[in-house]
């Protein structure tokens, strides 16, 4: 009886419970680890690039008083740069790796600059040989949400929101 001695034959048609279930497992995990990814919106980006500003303007206060020179900071299209004054009075670009010019991060839509006491805006920030003594906001606009960097007077520069 040869045909007697042969087990039951498996189909190999289709998949088992246990390969449908580790499949469903998987694509759940996947899921999940999207799902909680995390996400950078406008406001975390804004306020990295206003702490980012604010440490740079003190950087930049610091290097005029070391170079005992003027040093300008100018928003320009898609982000900023520093200038220095020229024996002649015009305004060059610093071309050093510390004061380098920066492509903004994220969509800044706006840069104002406003002196405390003066409602008119100006173009740029200028620090001289002394400490800047007249305290400064400088804001960034992104859509809906919006930071300001304030510098004290004394050399300090602090985000807050309006």
């Amino acid at each position: 009886m040869p045909g007697l001695l042969r087990g039951p034959r498996r189909s190999s048609a289709g998949f088992t419970l246990l390969e449908m279930l580790v499949v469903l497992v998987i694509a759940g995990l996947l899921v999940t680890v999207v799902a909680l990814a995390p996400t950078r919106n406008r406001r975390t980006d804004l306020a990295e690039e206003a702490h980012r500003l604010a440490t740079m303007l003190e950087a930049a206060d610091d290097e005029a008083q070391i170079r005992s020179a003027s040093i300008a900071w100018q928003p320009v299209d898609g982000g900023y740069r520093f200038y220095q004054r020229a024996e002649n009075g015009s305004w060059q670009p610093i071309v050093d790796q510390l004061l380098a010019p920066h492509r903004w991060g994220t969509d800044v839509t706006s840069v104002s600059i406003r002196y405390t006491g003066s409602g008119e805006t100006t173009p740029r920030i200028v620090f001289g040989d002394e400490s800047v003594d007249v305290p400064v906001t400088v804001t960034l606009d992104s859509g809906a949400v919006q930071l300001q960097v304030i510098g004290t007077g004394i050399g300090n520069f602090a985000v807050h929101r309006p």
